[in-house]
């Protein structure tokens, strides 16, 4: 048997839904979500460019995906905390980590907001985040349960996008930003653990 030689591409082995994943998140924490396409996404990753749309159908489908698995990483992160501080420290520490998926789960007008997927994930780091706040005695926190998971998730969530954006790299200085927002949580909730 003699052996052939083709010209077209070789097939992709391994996990191609991952592949492409992979290769959004880069262009997205590089270029942002505006500049992502599944065209380019296909010849980035060395497929088809029908590979993308076969996974995912579109952009919209795509970015839900990416959505879906951060809020599912973040829901991890938070539910091993030890503490309502550590659960925001943890948060920001997730942004930090996943800054392309940070960017993309919080911009719902990109998003399928009514994907199972999506809506589960989401659902379950919410709960983590109410998790972490409920282990707090309400005489602790100086207001109702539900306004102190708000202002938690504000203050991971609005130092966390500060410091993607570069705009706490002069007040922070050489300082560490998870020390730094640990200090500030204990001026918000003074008397919790």
């Amino acid at each position: 048997m003699t052996q052939q030689t083709s010209s077209r591409r070789p097939y992709h082995h391994g996990d191609l839904r991952r592949a492409i994943l992979t290769t959004a998140l880069d262009v997205i924490a590089t270029d942002g979500p505006s500049a992502l396409s599944l065209r380019d996404l296909a010849r980035r990753a060395g497929v088809s460019h029908a590979a993308p749309a076969h996974h995912f159908g579109d952009r919209t489908g795509l970015l839900t995906a990416i959505a879906a698995e951060g809020f599912g990483l973040l829901s991890t992160a938070l539910i091993e905390a030890a503490d309502l501080k550590d659960a925001g420290v943890r948060y920001v520490r997730f942004a930090r980590e996943h800054p392309a998926h940070f960017q993309v789960m919080f911009s719902p007008e990109l998003l399928r907001n009514d994907d199972l997927e999506l809506t589960t994930a989401r659902a379950l780091a919410g709960d983590a985040l109410r998790g972490a706040v409920a282990v707090v005695r309400p005489e602790e926190l100086g207001i109702e349960p539900r306004m102190a998971s708000v202002a938690a998730w504000s203050l991971a969530h609005g130092f966390a996008t500060l410091l993607l954006s570069h705009n706490l790299d002069g007040p922070l200085g050489d300082k560490d930003a998870e020390e730094v927002f640990r200090s500030l949580a204990a001026m918000l909730f003074r008397n919790t653990a």
